[in-house]
């Protein structure tokens, strides 16, 4: 293969959730890099992988978003930066193809099954419903961010699902030591921040009418958080894939796993309901 950058998408967990074309050309490749910040995989499906397309080595936020080693590789070399899910998801790696861009060097891309598609379609809520997604985050050094509950919040006001990826690194750093956020540890951030936006809602400023809305939509949600309906997704697209829809207050009594996110469906339709009674907690 000739010199350049390729993100390879991996797809949710395992090499079977691999497209043919992201496996080739990552044995191809004369450096193997995993990206193991954004979202993660297995220990045993990355100890499979490397089997299959020969060593890895990982890396972290700086690496990535500091991009020098990658780079001055791929000027003369083949390097597979693999990424969990599509490789264009998130910002971090959109800025690193424009910077090899700006270097002159090839950046090519193969893309993978991402979460944002695979959720969707899995749980059986539309995907023409669905609001701007949102991250529910760790509160980090004590600081409580309610931004995530006033994403969900607006996008429910006005009939609009969201997807709610959970943190992956207390500590902000993206450095290593990743903890996945749990669902004990999604329902404390929620409550949380119910607590912290009910305090705050009146200082909020009301000048315009969607500003208005979004202080309707935040009392709503905030007044009935605990029988808030949400989805429960659990290491999807992997053999021990799992859906439960419970109300919040229920949460923490959910089955862990490895990796989860969450949905929060706006008021569903008929066919969107009977989907998502599929899923009740027994």
């Amino acid at each position: 293969m000739a010199a350049g950058l390729i993100l390879i998408g991996m797809g949710p967990g395992g090499v079977s959730g691999m497209t043919v074309a992201a496996v080739n050309a990552a044995k191809s490749a004369d450096y193997r890099r995993y990206e193991a910040y954004t979202a993660l995989w297995s220990d045993e499906d990355l100890a499979e992988l490397e089997v299959e397309i020969g060593e890895i080595q990982k890396v972290m936020r700086p690496e990535v978003e500091d991009p020098v080693e990658l780079l001055q590789l791929a000027k003369n070399e083949t390097v597979a930066l693999l990424v969990v899910g599509d490789p264009l998801q998130a910002t971090t790696h959109v800025d690193l193809q424009l910077q090899a861009i700006e270097a002159g060097i090839e950046c090519t891309v193969i893309h993978g099954i991402s979460i944002t598609g695979l959720v969707t379609g899995s749980i059986g809520l539309s995907n023409y419903r669905f609001g701007r997604q949102t991250t529910l985050t760790y509160p980090y050094g004590g600081w409580i961010a309610t931004s995530p509950l006033e994403v969900i919040a607006l996008n429910r006001i006005q009939g609009l699902h969201t997807l709610a990826l959970l943190d992956l690194d207390p500590t902000g750093e993206g450095t290593g030591g990743q903890i996945p956020m749990q669902p004990t540890d999604a329902a404390n951030s929620m409550f949380l921040m119910a607590e912290k936006l009910s305090d705050i809602i009146d200082e909020m400023t009301d000048g315009t009418n969607l500003d208005k809305l979004k202080i309707d939509a935040c009392k709503a949600i905030c007044e009935n958080i605990s029988n808030l309906m949400v989805v429960l997704c659990t290491d999807m697209g992997t053999t021990d894939q799992n859906i439960t829809y419970l109300p919040l207050s229920e949460l923490s009594g959910a089955e862990t796993g490895r990796l989860h996110c969450l949905v929060i469906p706006a008021e569903p339709g008929d066919v969107e309901l009977s989907a998502l009674n599929r899923w009740g907690k027994k």
